[in-house]
């Protein structure tokens, strides 16, 4: 009998692909997101999008706003709204933490990825710091001198 093969076409993870280039991550939380059950199928076939999302906090509750979770397609009447909003559930002393950082004033809570731990679904939220342009021109040149230097050292290992 033969062990059983993992399936690849399975969902992993969802990255936000602006936020680190657009931000500087001071802090990382990991939360738990309350959501509808046709949500969480939908995440499990790789229906989401976090680009767009954005944390507020809100009498004392952390929320997010603009993540785009598709509509489940076998969903019925019941299915949820695409962009609603959704909250984070993190510890009250995280809480306390992150809106301390967000009301003192230039800094962000961005969402940078949404994946399952087991079968919960999580999102790791940072607390960032915009970028200026020439932050942004800085991070590309490492990257490309990153990558020559790698490519170097490869050729003159063969």
């Amino acid at each position: 009998m033969s062990a059983k093969k993992k399936d690849t076409t399975r969902f992993n993870e969802v990255r936000n692909a602006k936020a680190l280039r657009d931000y500087f991550v001071d802090e990382r939380f990991e939360a738990g997101i309350s959501l509808k059950g046709t949500e969480v199928k939908s995440i499990r076939a790789g229906r989401a999008q976090i680009n767009d999302a954005f944390g507020r906090h809100e009498h004392g509750e952390l929320w997010l706003h603009n993540a785009h979770i598709e509509q489940y397609a076998f969903g019925n009447i019941f299915n949820h709204d695409a962009r609603r909003i959704r909250k984070l559930l993190l510890h009250k002393h995280q809480i306390r933490k992150i809106v301390q950082a967000l009301d003192a004033g230039g800094r962000a809570l961005v969402p940078l990825r949404l994946y399952f731990k087991d079968s919960l679904v999580k999102v790791e939220v940072g607390l960032c710091t915009g970028k200026q342009l020439y932050d942004k021109r800085e991070t590309i040149k490492k990257k490309v001198h990153e990558r020559e230097l790698e490519k170097e050292l490869k050729y003159r290992r063969q």
